[in-house]
C-alpha cells in the first residue's frame, strides 16, 4: 500500500499525469528511428531536436549543447571520464567535494585506478564549500573540479557562481552535478560559467532512466561508450523517444510552475522545521539554514537511529528518507554528514524530509501530530539517552 503521506521526493518522484500525456504517442503511434531516413524517421529527428531545444532552454544553453543520457549517473560519469580522458595531456589531476553524491566519489575512485590524481576539499559544518579552501587545492596539473549544485541529502546550495569565478579565473573546467537543485533554484549557464552540467528528467516530474548533460561549447569531452554515433558521437545507443519527450515536457512545466512552486514548498519546508525544532527537545536541523532547497528538511535526532524513525513513521503511512537513496542499502553513516564535521552517532540519527508537486500542509500536520511521540518512545527505549539525560 503506497504511504499516505510521501515525503521523499528526492529520492523518486512520480511521473506528472500531463507528461505521461506527452509521451504516450511515441510508444505506439510514433514509433520512429531518429537515424532511419524515412518519413518515420524525419517525425522522430523532429521531435528529438525539438526536445533538445526545451531542454537546454530550460538552463538557458544552447540546444548542441544538450547530451540525452540514461541518467544522472550516467551523465556524471560521461562529464567526468570523458572529460579527463579527452583532456589528460593537459593535466592529471582533480578536485570534488567531501560531501558530493556517492556517484561522483565512486567516479573519483575509479580514475584514480587509471592513473588520476583526486583532492576532495572540505566542507563547513553547514555542507557548503569554501571558496578560499577550493582555491588552495587547486594545482598546476588541475584540469576540472566537479562541485554539485546542491546536496540531495541536506540541501545546502552551494556557492556556485563564486566557485564558477574562481575557477575561470584560472583557467579550470567546472562540472556540476545539478540533479538536486533543477527547477527548484535558478540555473542559467548564460549568467554562471559551468562547462558541464547534470540534469535528471525523474527529479522534474519526468521519466525514470533518462538524464542530460549540458556541455558548454569549445569544451572537449571524450564518449565511455562506443556504438553508433548517436548524440554527436558522444552517447550512441537509439535515443528513447518516449522519455526525451517526455523530458522535454516535464521542463516546461517545471519552468513555468517553479516561481510559486518554490514558494509553496519553502512554506512547508519552514512549518516542519520550526515545528519539529519547537516540539522535540535535543533535535538539530542539519545543512544550511538559510542557503538551501525550498523543498529540504534534514534532522538528525540526539541518542537515536533514524532508521529507528524510519520504520515508525513508515508504520504510520508517512514515507521519508535517512539519506541519499543511492546509498541507502549500507549500513555506514552518510559521508555528507560526517564531512559537516559529525560524528557517526549523530549522523545515524538524521531523517529527511522532501516536499513536491503533490505535497500539502495536511501532511506537514500529520508529521507533527506523530513524530514528537515517536521519538519520545524510541529515546525511552534508549540506554544512550537515559545515560545522557541523567549526565
Amino acid at each position: 500500500m503506497p504511504a499516505q503521506v510521501y515525503l521523499d521526493y528526492q529520492s523518486s518522484k512520480p511521473v506528472d499525469p500531463r507528461v505521461v500525456d506527452a509521451m504516450r504517442p511515441w510508444f505506439t503511434e510514433r514509433f520512429g528511428n531518429p537515424s532511419s531516413l524515412h518519413l518515420d524517421g524525419d517525425e522522430a529527428t523532429d521531435a528529438l531536436e525539438r526536445s533538445r531545444e526545451r531542454v537546454a532552454q530550460f538552463i538557458g544553453a544552447n540546444k548542441d549543447e544538450i547530451i540525452f543520457t540514461s541518467g544522472a549517473t550516467e551523465s556524471n560519469n560521461l562529464a567526468i571520464i570523458g572529460y579527463v580522458t579527452r583532456n589528460r595531456k593537459r593535466g592529471d589531476h582533480i578536485v570534488i567535494a567531501e560531501s558530493e553524491h556517492i556517484s561522483v566519489h565512486n567516479i573519483a575512485k575509479a580514475i584514480e585506478k587509471q592513473g588520476f590524481k583526486v583532492s576532495k576539499v572540505g566542507v563547513d559544518q553547514y555542507g557548503r564549500v569554501s571558496v578560499e579552501k577550493l582555491r588552495k587545492k587547486i594545482i598546476d596539473t588541475t584540469i576540472l573540479v566537479s562541485i554539485g549544485w546542491a546536496s540531495s541529502e541536506i540541501g545546502t546550495v552551494q556557492p556556485v557562481q563564486e566557485i564558477a569565478d574562481v575557477l575561470h579565473g584560472r583557467g579550470m573546467t567546472l562540472h556540476s552535478d545539478a540533479v538536486a537543485a533543477e527547477g527548484l533554484v535558478p540555473i542559467d549557464v548564460r549568467k554562471v560559467p559551468i562547462d558541464l552540467l547534470t540534469l535528471s528528467s525523474n527529479d522534474i516530474y519526468g521519466p525514470k532512466g533518462l538524464g542530460a548533460l549540458y556541455i558548454r561549447r569549445n569544451v572537449n569531452i571524450a564518449p565511455i561508450m562506443p556504438g553508433g554515433g548517436q548524440e554527436r558521437g558522444l552517447r550512441s545507443g537509439t535515443e528513447a523517444m518516449p522519455a526525451i519527450v517526455g523530458m522535454a515536457a516535464a521542463a516546461d512545466i517545471m519552468a513555468s510552475e517553479m516561481p510559486t512552486e518554490v514558494l509553496r514548498l519553502a512554506h512547508y519546508r519552514d512549518r516542519l522545521i520550526e515545528g519539529v525544532l519547537g516540539r522535540i527537545p535535543k533535535s538539530h536541523l542539519n545543512g544550511h539554514p538559510r542557503e538551501r532547497l525550498p523543498n529540504n528538511a534534514h534532522f538528525r535526532f540526539d541518542a537515536i537511529e533514524g532508521e529507528s524513525l524510519l520504520l515508525s513513521l513508515k508504520d504510520k503511512g508517512i514515507a521519508v528518507s535517512t539519506g541519499s537513496a543511492c546509498s541507502s542499502k549500507t549500513l555506514e553513516p552518510s559521508h555528507t554528514l560526517i564531512s559537516c564535521g559529525l560524528l557517526h552517532e549523530e549522523a545515524h540519527g538524521s531523517l529527511e524530509f522532501t516536499f513536491g508537486r503533490w505535497s500539502r500542509p495536511t501532511d506537514v500536520d500529520r508529521v507533527l501530530e506523530v513524530l514528537p511521540g515517536i521519538v519520545e518512545r524510541l529515546r525511552s527505549l534508549s540506554p544512550l539517552y537515559e545515560k545522557e539525560a541523567k549526565a
